[in-house]
C-alpha cells in the first residue's frame, strides 16, 4: 500500500485514542457520553450526508456491471449473516436488534476514509471514478435495507411480547411507519425526490449540508474511543474477530467470484469492486449499533481490529488481484 493509505491509517487510529484518552479521564462527564455523541451523529450530521449524497448522484453515468458487481454478493452475504443468527435460535426482546448489527459489522465498510485515498492512489482518476460510484450507493442501500430489517425484527418482538396488545395490520403500520420516518432511510427518500425532480441544490443549502456532512467522519472516530472506553472489550473481542474475518475475507471473496465468474470483470474494474469489499468495518456501523442500543462494544472492537488486520489483509488482496492481471 502506498505512504499515503498508511498516513490515513494512522490518523484514524490517532482519533480513535483522543476519543478514548478524552472519555477515559472523565471530561465528558458521567453517565455514558458515547450516547449524546451517537444522537448527535444519527439525528443532525448524517441525514445531512445521506440526503445531499443522495439529492447528488448522477444515475445517467453509474457504471451498472460495477454498480451489480459488488452489491449483489455484498446483500447476499448481508441476508446470510442476518439469516443464520435471526432464525438460528430463539431471542429474547433485547436481542432482537442483534442479527443486523452482525450483518452491517459484516459488510459496511470504511469507503471513505481509507477506500477514497486507497482506490486514488493505486489506480488514478479513473479507479475513483468507479470507486466514488459505489460510495455514492454504498450507505443508502445497506442501511435503508438493515434498517427495515431490524425494525421488523423490533416489531415482531413487541408483538411476540404482548401478543394481545395490537394486531396484525396495526403492527405493520407501526413497523412501516418507525422504517421510513427514520433518520437514515427518510433523508435517502427526500434527496432522492430531490433528484428525480431534475434541480439543484440551491447554494447556500448545499453549503449547510456540506458542513454537516464534514463533522461525520471525525465524530463517528471519536465515538469510536469514547465507546471503547466506555464498554471496553471484555466479551466482545471473540465476536469482533468472526465479524471482522467476514468483512475482510468473506465478503472480498464473494464479490471477487461474482464479479469475475458472472460479470466477467478484469483489470482496475475487478480491483475496484474487490478492495471496496476488502475494506475494514466503517465507522458507519457502531453509530447503528448505538441506535439500537446493541453489541456497541462488539461493534467498536470489530472496527479497531478489522482496521489493524487490514495492514496484513490489504496486501494479500492486491497481490491476488495483480495474479488476475
Amino acid at each position: 500500500m502506498s505512504a499515503l493509505v498508511f498516513v490515513k491509517l494512522f490518523a484514524i487510529f490517532a482519533v480513535v485514542a483522543i476519543g478514548w484518552a478524552v472519555a477515559r479521564s472523565g471530561r465528558l462527564g458521567g453517565g455514558d457520553p458515547s450516547r449524546v455523541l451517537s444522537g448527535a451523529a444519527f439525528y443532525i450530521f448524517v441525514p445531512a450526508l445521506l440526503f445531499r449524497t443522495s439529492a447528488r448522484i448522477d444515475f445517467a453515468h453509474l457504471d451498472t456491471r460495477v454498480v451489480l458487481a459488488f452489491f449483489v454478493p455484498t446483500v447476499a452475504l448481508l441476508a446470510l449473516v442476518y439469516g443464520g443468527l435471526r432464525f438460528g435460535r430463539r431471542r429474547r426482546a433485547e436481542e432482537a436488534a442483534e442479527p443486523s448489527v452482525r450483518a452491517i459489522n459484516a459488510t459496511f465498510g470504511n469507503s471513505v476514509q481509507i477506500g477514497i485515498p486507497l482506490a486514488a492512489a493505486l489506480y488514478g482518476e479513473g479507479g475513483l471514478a468507479l470507486h466514488v460510484t459505489i460510495v455514492s450507493l454504498h450507505a443508502l442501500i445497506l442501511l435503508t435495507i438493515l434498517t427495515a430489517l431490524v425494525e421488523l425484527d423490533l416489531a415482531h418482538a413487541r408483538r411476540r411480547a404482548d401478543p394481545d396488545g395490537a394486531h396484525l395490520l396495526g403492527t405493520l403500520a407501526t413497523t412501516a411507519k418507525n422504517t421510513v420516518v427514520h433518520p437514515v432511510v427518510l433523508p435517502v427518500l427526500a434527496g432522492l425526490a430531490w433528484n428525480a425532480s431534475g434541480a439543484a441544490l440551491p447554494t447556500f443549502a448545499d453549503e449547510i449540508l456540506a458542513t454537516l456532512g464534514q463533522a461525520v467522519v471525525p465524530l463517528c472516530l471519536v465515538l469510536i474511543g469514547v465507546s471503547l472506553a466506555h464498554y471496553g472489550v471484555r466479551g466482545a473481542l471473540r465476536g469482533a474477530i468472526v465479524m471482522s474475518l467476514l468483512k475482510l475475507v468473506a465478503q472480498p471473496l464473494a464479490v471477487l467470484a461474482f464479479a469475475r465468474g458472472v460479470l466477467g470483470l478484469t483489470g482496475v474494474a475487478l480491483a475496484i469492486v474487490v478492495m471496496m469489499a476488502a475494506l475494514p468495518v466503517g465507522s458507519n456501523a457502531l453509530i447503528f449499533a448505538q441506535r439500537y442500543e446493541t453489541l456497541q462494544a462488539e461493534t467498536s472492537t470489530a472496527i479497531v481490529v478489522s482496521t489493524l488486520a487490514f495492514v496484513v489483509s490489504a496486501p494479500l488482496w492486491l497481490a491476488l488481484l495483480h495474479a488476475f492481471g
